[in-house]
């Protein structure tokens, strides 16, 4: 029997946050699809990435990133408005600042969110494959 897991990343620090960078490098994000909940301190990307774990470039996954504890966040060079911009993922970045934590989503064309927490804690989970 041949089951096909659907990976979970916990990241509770930098090596374990750039492991989920690494994963969702070139991940395609509808602007529609972002969302901050601010009573919740929850901040939540659904994104189409490539399985490059899987060692085939043929796979992409739909993946859920899940960022806790952000007490606000900041965009420069996003056109919110524009509900059918679709941003490209390069990486992600972790800044340690005084006791809080900057947690910058780099995005092509010199776009990017930063989100301001107290804690490292994000989980990518994937919801399903689609093969091309």
């Amino acid at each position: 029997m041949n089951k096909k897991y659907l990976a979970k990343i916990i990241a509770k620090d930098h090596q374990s946050l750039q492991m989920i960078s690494a994963c969702c490098s070139e991940a395609r994000i509808n602007i529609s699809d972002i969302k901050y909940l601010p009573k919740n301190k929850i901040f939540l990307l659904l994104l189409e990435r490539y399985g490059r774990e899987t060692g085939k470039k043929n796979i992409k996954i739909n993946s859920v990133c899940k960022f806790e504890f952000v007490d606000s966040v900041k965009s420069k060079n996003i056109d919110q408005s524009d509900k059918n911009l679709v941003l490209e993922l390069l990486t992600i970045e972790l800044i340690k600042n005084k006791e809080n934590y900057d947690i910058n989503l780099i995005f092509s064309n010199n776009a990017y969110i930063t989100l301001f927490a107290e804690t490292v804690e994000a989980t990518l989970e994937d919801q399903n494959k689609k093969y091309q």
